[in-house]
């Protein structure tokens, strides 16, 4: 998971976790969403704290704006 640039959020760290893959993407609702911008439910690597200190949460559904592949040694 990434931040924002625009704000301090949605997370207070940068972090890893995976795409639950037993769920579907789903699309986003929201005003702020990109058009056709999905979000994904991913399990964190170890529990996070929200950029409002809720939590902690050990999964949640991201935006996929705020993910990014882990680069692998070589790549």
């Amino acid at each position: 998971m990434v931040r924002d640039p625009e704000w301090d959020g949605p997370w207070q760290n940068e972090f890893l976790g995976t795409i639950d893959e037993m769920s579907a993407p789903e699309p986003v609702e929201h005003p702020l969403a990109h058009a056709g911008e999905l979000s994904y439910w991913v399990a964190f690597d170890r529990p996070q704290y929200d950029s409002a200190g809720g939590g902690p949460y050990r999964k949640a559904q991201i935006w996929d704006r705020y993910l990014r592949p882990e680069s692998t040694p070589g790549t």
